[in-house]
């Protein structure tokens, strides 16, 4: 009886020591690795829809550059809980401008096939039209996909590299749109 008790008990012991194992390696993935998040809102529609879930890489950056249009989760520049999805328009250093709804990067028109509507300025925003703004070096320009229905660059300016939280590279839900996120611009203009 007594070799039956020790018995249980070390298979008890031996789920709760796989249970602690997985848990803490799922914690570290979660705190160092990758990240899920759930689109709230309609600001990267059509790309992205409220209730969508992704995953977000919090090392994709330590392996390769950051580049135009990939999709990045940020950390508002107003209020540091709050995350934004968004897509990377310009990098560190480019000068943007907006003209009659188009962008131009570095005086180049950014062909933009992934927007739902034409780019429209936020009123007191960074952005005024056809006036030239630099990104600065350690920094970001991010925009959302459906422009009128966006908080983004446009309002409060390039954002920080240390606002980064990662780059979004999966979509898990729904099921009928499950797979990796693409880059929709050519590598020429990355």
């Amino acid at each position: 009886m007594a070799q039956a008790i020790k018995a249980i008990v070390d298979f008890v012991m031996d789920i709760l020591e796989t249970i602690v194992f997985v848990g803490s390696l799922l914690i570290v993935i979660y705190i160092f690795i990758l990240t899920p998040n759930q689109v709230k809102g309609a600001s990267m529609e059509p790309t992205f829809k409220t209730g969508d879930y992704i995953l977000t890489s919090k090392v994709t950056y330590r392996f390769r550059r950051i580049e135009r249009g990939d999709v990045v989760v940020v950390k508002s520049p107003k209020n540091p809980d709050i995350e934004y999805i968004k897509r990377v328009v310009g990098l560190p250093g480019e000068t943007i401008v907006i003209k009659g709804g188009l962008v131009y990067i570095n005086n180049q028109l950014l062909e933009e096939s992934y927007i739902a509507d034409k780019t429209n300025l936020i009123e007191g925003g960074c952005l005024k039209e056809n006036q030239p703004y630099t990104i600065p070096e350690d920094a970001i320009f991010v925009m959302g996909d459906n422009r009128p229905r966006s908080s983004d660059s446009r309002e409060f300016c390039a954002v920080n590299l240390n606002n980064l939280v990662g780059h979004v590279f999966y979509r898990y839900f729904p099921p009928e749109k499950i797979g990796f996120i693409k880059n929709p611009l050519p590598k020429s203009i990355r």
